[in-house]
């Protein structure tokens, strides 16, 4: 039980390979199994936080790693969008919430090496869950897009994956993720530390 959060944490970063080359693949199976398999990683994050608090088997490691493997995770998703969905989902929006992440990946580290005290920011697990329910809806309008006899379906999925729909949500993602991104630098400045 000691290993199992890690263990878990580390098997979403596995699978974020697996997701890239899954959503690549330009058919309904492939869309499909990609959603299914960014669905798995993204509870299994809820997972091995659950069992590391339940059962006392935090560590400094895990606590590094996991926010890692998200941010890896949804990164990863992140960055193949422009190339599913070109001038919806642009490169800069991208390029901002990467940067953001990089950024606050390199002070979490500096923070845990200095043996700093962590917490979580409300406002950043908002900011999570907006991620991946704006990443999860896109795989599946992606997903009903390309169902099999289902026109009106197809119709549907399409009418919205190339509307403002999807740009405008995009952008309300960008704004949270900049916010908490700046909000933890803030912190930082005040001698305070959280966890984005």
């Amino acid at each position: 039980m000691k290993h199992l959060p890690n263990s878990i944490t580390i098997s979403r970063i596995l699978l974020t390979p697996v997701f890239l080359v899954l959503i690549l693949v330009d058919t309904f199976l492939g869309q499909i199994l990609a959603l299914s398999v960014f669905v798995i990683a993204a509870v299994s994050d809820y997972l091995d936080g659950m069992i590391a608090r339940r059962y006392g088997v935090d560590s400094d490691f895990g606590r590094y790693l996991d926010p890692l493997a998200d941010k890896i995770l949804v990164l990863s998703a992140f960055c193949v969008l422009p190339f599913l969905l070109p001038g919806i989902v642009p490169w800069w929006a991208v390029i901002v919430i990467a940067i953001r992440d990089i950024v606050v990946t390199v002070l979490r580290a500096i923070a845990i090496s200095r043996g700093t005290p962590l917490r979580t920011l409300p406002l950043a697990k908002s900011k999570t869950a907006v991620q991946l329910t704006f990443l999860i809806v896109v795989m599946l309008l992606l997903v009903l897009k390309k169902l099999p006899n289902a026109t009106l379906v197809n119709d549907f999925a399409s009418t919205v994956l190339y509307g403002p729909f999807v740009f405008i949500f995009l952008m309300v993602v960008v704004f949270m993720t900049v916010a908490t991104g700046a909000m933890y630098v803030m912190t930082k400045s005040q001698g305070q530390e959280s966890v984005t």
